[in-house]
């Protein structure tokens, strides 16, 4: 199925989705950072449907080309800020270990970087990339990238 299918055949939930996406658009948070988020999501989903496309918006978000490169292992990458680093951290724990316990620094770290509100829409930043997620990539939606020969 192709992300136009999806979007012919299934209209209210795409709606639904797009709907989540223009709040966490409208939060107030950075673009840069939320695309920051999306894609690091979506590598740890492995979908490469999302990934390619939010390279692409973070790229005209104006993110550094060091930060795309080096999301992976952003753990170990003095480029990224306190900010970008409690997201990153927040965004990982989210989506693969949404119920267990924080670890302390990552709590510290995250109410430093981020007021309460901020802190909600940071995370449905996060369940919205996770639904879409799993459903571009359950469905195998296609890159927009040909196909090498």
């Amino acid at each position: 199925m192709t992300y136009s299918d999806f979007e012919r055949d299934h209209p209210a939930a795409l709606a639904a989705l797009l709907a989540m996406s223009k709040a966490v658009d409208a939060s107030g948070l950075e673009k840069a950072l939320t695309e920051l988020v999306k894609l690091r999501v979506s590598q740890i989903n492995a979908c490469a449907f999302c990934i390619e496309l939010h390279l692409s918006v973070a790229r005209r978000a104006g993110v550094d080309a060091a930060k795309l490169d080096l999301l992976p292992t952003w753990h170990d990458s003095p480029v990224y800020s306190a900010r970008d680093r409690a997201a990153l951290a927040w965004a990982e724990h989210v989506t693969l270990t949404p119920t267990a316990a924080l670890p302390a620094e990552t709590r510290t770290a995250l109410d430093t970087a981020f007021d309460a509100s901020e802190q909600v829409n940071l995370t449905v930043a996060i369940a919205n990339i996770n639904a879409w997620n799993r459903i571009a990539g359950a469905l195998h939606f296609p890159t927009l990238t040909p196909a090498a020969a």
